[in-house]
């Protein structure tokens, strides 16, 4: 094991020292004047750190509490997700299947920040002309967006240093590489390497920096997930409907909430604003359907309505089926056995299908009522009504209790023109709704009959 103690040889004439012991000093030639002595390098380093000198002390209660600046990238949506706009300085992974869409966002991201503020575009994937090409068919603002080709990034530091553009956006971060790193591009060493870097440029010179990162197979930022730590912000664009509808999350946020969920439609001119993202998971038309039921989820500040469809048919294979399609089976688990033990619902011989329509994977408890709802109405093949919402969590003991922001579930229950809301029984302002408070479940098997 390699310590810091050492033995060295040391002239006693000259001072010269030598790892081994000889005869003679080879720097004055004097003869038998080498002595044995200890070293601790330790020690040496030690003294020399203590030279360097101590880090200057920043009181924080004598600096001015000012609102931190951001840069609107007039795209509602991805506002809304970065905590309010893009914060000068910070450095951004922007991850995501291939071909989803990253550096169609990204591309339309510099283009509507506006002709006063300079992105220059790196990509180690494409030439310019295919840059060119694909931002052209998005429509995009090219006055103020510069180009670079380059995968070096000594190059691509260099040139960011002397323009200094409000924007840096690098496609893809597994594409470029350190002359300084001895290892493949793409490899943990050179992509960890490449995020210091443009995390030190980033600070240094106030720019915001994207980086644009893949996913593997196995649903991880590749190479390797170890560095999201490194970076501010980390956001994915998924596709989780199947259809031309992405979400961006934020998983990691610095400067705002994780909490929030950008809805954007993908469309021939690059990826469109959902101003409304209800319409999306709730079913169209207007007729009542067996076991369909609508709900309202939060993600973030953002209410949305969803479309519950539960299929409840008897059982052929001697032991019921649970299946769920983006929610929770172990909850659908919780909700079979509280019906069947807390209510007059028999469903220990019947299997139970509950899809939410769209395709959307949610665990927000308030959806627990609307559950119960689908699969009593799809157990006693009756209809419910389509302008009516319901909202509550369900315990154990069958009761109903009250969910987060309920208010504002029901403004948005009302702005969408829903017409009667089925919640606990609790003091809430409701508006125009039409409010049927239920206690427990057998309340709501009453209420369904």
């Amino acid at each position: 094991m390699a310590t810091g103690i050492k033995s060295i040889y040391v002239c006693t004439n000259c001072d010269a020292q030598f790892p081994k012991w000889s005869g003679r000093c080879l720097e004055c030639g004097s003869w038998g004047t080498l002595k044995e002595e200890i070293s601790d390098s330790h020690v040496a380093k030690k003294e020399e750190a203590k030279k360097i000198g101590g880090a200057e002390i920043i009181d924080l209660a004598l600096i001015k509490a000012t609102e931190l600046a951001r840069l609107k990238t007039n795209i509602e949506e991805i506002d809304r997700v970065l905590g309010g706009g893009l914060v000068p300085g910070s450095l951004v992974l922007l991850s995501g299947e291939p071909g989803i869409g990253k550096s169609t966002l990204v591309a339309q991201i510099a283009s509507a920040v506006g002709k006063d503020h300079q992105t220059v575009y790196v990509s180690g994937e494409e030439s310019a002309t295919q840059v060119k090409a694909r931002l052209a068919r998005l429509n995009c603002e090219l006055s103020n967006l510069k180009f670079i080709s380059e995968t070096n990034i000594e190059k691509i530091i260099t040139t960011a240093e002397k323009v200094k553009p409000d924007i840096l956006i690098i496609d893809s971060i597994q594409t470029v590489y350190s002359a300084l790193i001895p290892a493949e591009g793409g490899s943990i060493s050179q992509i960890r390497a490449a995020a210091v870097k443009f995390l030190e440029l980033a600070k240094t010179y106030n720019i915001a920096v994207f980086l644009v990162g893949h996913i593997t197979k196995d649903g991880q930022v590749a190479g390797p997930k170890s560095l999201e730590h490194i970076v501010d912000t980390v956001l994915y664009l998924e596709n989780e409907t199947n259809n031309n509808y992405c979400l961006l999350r934020a998983t990691k946020n610095r400067f705002g909430s994780v909490n929030e969920l950008g809805v954007l439609e993908m469309t021939s001119f690059g990826f469109k604003e959902v101003k409304n993202p209800s319409r999306i998971f709730i079913e169209s038309g207007t007729t009542s359907l067996s076991g369909s039921v609508i709900g309202c989820v939060i993600e973030g500040t953002r209410p949305f309505l969803i479309d519950l469809q539960a299929l409840v048919t008897k059982t052929v294979f001697g032991y019921p089926q649970r299946k769920t399609s983006g929610f929770d089976l172990n909850r659908l688990q919780v909700l079979s056995a509280v019906l069947t033990k807390r209510t007059k619902i028999n469903l220990s011989a019947q299997d139970i299908i509950l899809n939410i329509v769209g395709g959307l994977k949610i665990s927000d408890p308030a959806l627990d009522l609307a559950a119960c709802t689908a699969i009593i109405c799809s157990h006693l093949n009756k209809n419910f009504d389509r302008e009516t919402i319901v909202l509550g969590e369900v315990g154990l003991g069958a009761e109903v209790r009250n969910v987060f922001k309920l208010e504002q579930r029901l403004m948005e229950a009302e702005r969408l023109g829903f017409k009667t809301a089925i919640i606990p029984e609790v003091e809430v302002k409701s508006g125009k709704l039409k409010v049927i408070k239920v206690k427990d479940l057998n309340g709501l098997v009453e209420l369904i009959k």
